[in-house]
């Protein structure tokens, strides 16, 4: 028997992440309620005012899903001249790079605490941004998972609009089957173009993470792309 229209259940949107569960050390619980208010931005279905939250007119970039924070904030540490604003939905995530943030007495990052999709498709005006980190999203292993991926078309299209021309896109894994993948899709944006030759060289400006630097010595590989909007 079919159900009416009306008790059709909703459907559901489609998300940039999963939501799993992490424990929370009393640091990041403490980060969270004391630091919070300063540097994390509410999410607004409108266009967000930057300018105003980071106090100053500069080159913004935006990263999406940065873990635990700590490549965040080494790279806004290095490059005080550019604004950062890192997208993480994960609680402990958020706690970590408040922390950081704190610990280093950083001034151009500020973190939305939001969907990714949402935040750039509402929070984020056309070809505004300098640049985009995509570092090591989940790979979804599972090939009944693929369809998980950050990496996929309509996303890197919305990606590519929010990127001013002359701006790039920067993204890194360290599973080779999702590396082709996102040559692949990255290739075939319109609005982008390869940097290099297929991989690029990692970039001085990202710093290699514990976790990367344990598979480097295991031999395991890692890919960076960058691509420029080239119009």
């Amino acid at each position: 028997m079919s159900m009416p229209p009306d008790d059709k259940p909703p459907r559901r949107a489609i998300r940039s992440y999963v939501v799993r569960a992490g424990r929370m050390g009393t640091g990041q619980v403490r980060a969270l309620a004391e630091l919070a208010p300063r540097w994390v931005l509410p999410y607004t279905a409108q266009p967000a005012d930057f300018a105003a939250a980071f106090g100053r007119e500069a080159p913004r970039v935006v990263e999406i899903g940065f873990g635990m924070g700590d490549a965040t904030a080494q790279i806004a540490a290095a490059r005080p001249a550019t604004d950062f604003v890192g997208i993480e939905v994960h609680p402990p995530g958020v706690g970590a790079l408040l922390q950081r943030i704190e610990e280093r007495g950083l001034t151009n990052l500020r973190i939305v605490q939001h969907d990714a999709v949402e935040v750039l498709e509402h929070m984020v005006a056309p070809a505004s941004l300098a640049g985009v980190h995509v570092f090591f999203p989940d790979p979804w292993h599972k090939k009944r998972h693929h369809k998980r991926r950050l990496i996929q078309a309509p996303f890197v299209a919305l990606l590519a609009s929010r990127i001013a021309p002359g701006g790039y896109l920067h993204c890194a894994t360290d599973w080779q089957p999702y590396a082709e993948q996102m040559l692949e899709v990255l290739s075939a944006e319109p609005l982008l173009a390869n940097r290099f030759e297929g991989y690029a060289p990692r970039p001085d400006y990202r710093p290699l993470t514990k976790f990367e630097n344990r598979g480097l010595k295991l031999g395991h590989g890692v890919w960076d792309l960058i691509f420029t909007r080239a119009r």
